[in-house]
């Protein structure tokens, strides 16, 4: 395994493998071994060696598991089917970069076979998991921790949230390793108390409800992304929605994002105080998706309230790269790229929790909600989180089912329900430690009602965020670096 390019093709296949322990397959124990693997590449791999090799395991991971971008770029994106490919190629080798780095930062700290499989490996990993989470905007998809949604590590996400648990996977993947080769009890019985400690964790209630449950409804219009913004097809979508909202008697009404395809001040008066009359009718609010706009020239991704409450609006604040705005320099991109409102604004980065429903709601539109500590901001204020989404962008692929499994984990870390309201699915209500009550099938049309129940107070990762994640990763790497520096200086 240590010479030739037999390292890096076990390393890319160990990797892509790994994809089958995210949803929708949801096979934890495969990533588990997968990074026991890398672990046994990393030994005593020199830090080139240990970079490539954690450049073909993330080459892997991400070429399988994220790959589903080509289909927004070419189907829906109109972009030639060579470039959607070398696009979608390109970005996966440019997120196989953190764990390369991972790889060659590990490598150049001196340190045990243990110290390095059991903490040295999972702290770097977990600092560039993290790093990938901002870095340019962020992107934080199929971050280690997400697999362990519906298995005992989930426990310690109201601790540690979605990094802590991408540490600890790392870190049960190496002691595996060790328990393969030393055959040490306290090693198993150092994963064994993981595992143990995170099952007794998801006993544990975080929050305390807030008030009576409530009736919800979340619609799934099913609209096909290719006549989403079809001037033809709008009075069909309007009428889709309208129908949905007035088949139920639920005291929240959920619309998925952009539902209303065009601009607010373009929507017919009469038809916003008709959705507004069947919120009023059953004593609540609705959340639309909505387009908005204010001169000179702004306008964002929204979420407007009607109904018994005063009217308010959200404005989405992370934006997706170059499907909602341009980064600088890449303005050339408009020409291969036919995307509908692809250049919005971004909202105050004061996000408001929306009063609807006799709730204190946290909204967050699609891509937002992958990102835990954004969604951390908004509480302990909130009592409910709502996720309005259009992942048809994607169109069959395995985008639906993994970012169903991030809300799993927004909810368990925050201690609250998660409602998702999806155009095309996966539309779905969520408990508050991560267990999926209700969903509609995807790619149907449909409404979910669901009983939603506030909670009120903060978990731990509400209050600290990422940071414990991330300040012990490293304070593993600076311990074991100036520990190496001293030893190397005695002898």
């Amino acid at each position: 395994m240590r010479r030739g390019l037999a390292p890096f093709l076990a390393a890319l296949l160990s990797g892509a493998a790994s994809v089958l322990a995210f949803a929708p397959v949801g096979a934890y124990p495969l990533i588990v071994v997968a990074f026991a693997f890398l672990a046994r590449l990393w030994e005593d791999a020199p830090p080139r060696r240990a970079f490539w090799t954690g450049w073909a395991f993330g080459l892997g991971l991400f070429g399988a598991g994220v790959s589903w971008i080509y289909v927004s770029l070419s189907r829906f994106g109109g972009m030639p089917p060579v470039l959607a490919i070398i696009a979608t190629a390109g970005f996966c080798a440019f997120l196989a970069l953190f764990p390369a780095a991972a790889g060659w930062l590990q490598a150049r700290i001196p340190a045990s076979r243990a110290l390095r499989a059991a903490l040295l490996v999972p702290a770097a990993w977990t600092l560039f998991e993290w790093l990938r989470s901002w870095l340019l905007t962020g992107f934080p998809w199929l971050s280690a921790g997400y697999a362990a949604v519906g298995w005992p590590l989930l426990g310690f996400a109201p601790l540690a949230g979605v990094f802590g648990i991408s540490f600890l996977t790392v870190c049960g993947g190496g002691l595996l390793w060790l328990v393969y080769r030393e055959r040490k009890l306290g090693t198993m019985l150092a994963l064994v108390l993981i595992i143990v400690l995170g099952q007794g964790l998801r006993h544990v209630q975080w929050s305390t409800p807030s008030g009576a449950p409530i009736t919800a409804a979340l619609l799934q219009g099913n609209i096909e992304q290719a006549l989403k913004f079809s001037p033809e097809r709008y009075a069909h979508t309007l009428q889709t929605y309208a129908r949905l909202a007035e088949g139920t008697r639920a005291r929240l009404i959920v619309f998925p994002e952009t539902a209303l395809p065009r601009f607010l001040d373009e929507i017919d008066a009469a038809y916003l105080a008709r959705l507004r009359a069947i919120a009023q009718r059953n004593g609540g609010d609705a959340l639309v998706g909505v387009l908005a706009r204010r001169p000179p020239g702004e306008y964002y991704n929204s979420v407007l309230t009607l109904g018994v409450s005063a009217p308010q609006l959200y404005r989405k604040v992370h934006l997706v790269p170059f499907g909602e705005f341009v980064p600088p320099g890449f303005a050339w991109t408009l020409e291969v790229l036919h995307i509908p409102m692809s250049d919005f604004s971004r909202g105050p980065e004061e996000r408001p929790v929306l009063e609807a429903a006799g709730e204190r709601v946290a909204p967050n539109i699609c891509y937002e909600d992958a990102f835990g500590a954004e969604i951390a901001r908004q509480l302990p204020a909130a009592t409910l989180l709502v996720n309005m989404s259009n992942v048809a962008w994607f169109g069959d692929s395995l985008a639906p089912a993994q970012h169903l499994q991030i809300a799993q984990m927004r909810a368990a870390e925050t201690g609250r329900m998660h409602l998702t309201a999806a155009n095309s699915g996966i539309t779905a209500a969520i408990d508050r430690d991560g267990r999926v009550l209700a969903r509609l099938p995807a790619f149907s049309e449909g409404r979910l009602e669901v009983t939603a129940q506030g909670y009120a107070g903060a978990t731990p990762f509400v209050r600290l965020r990422d940071w414990p994640a991330v300040v012990a990763s490293l304070a593993i790497l600076a311990g074991a670096a100036l520990f190496g520096a001293a030893a190397a200086r005695r002898r």
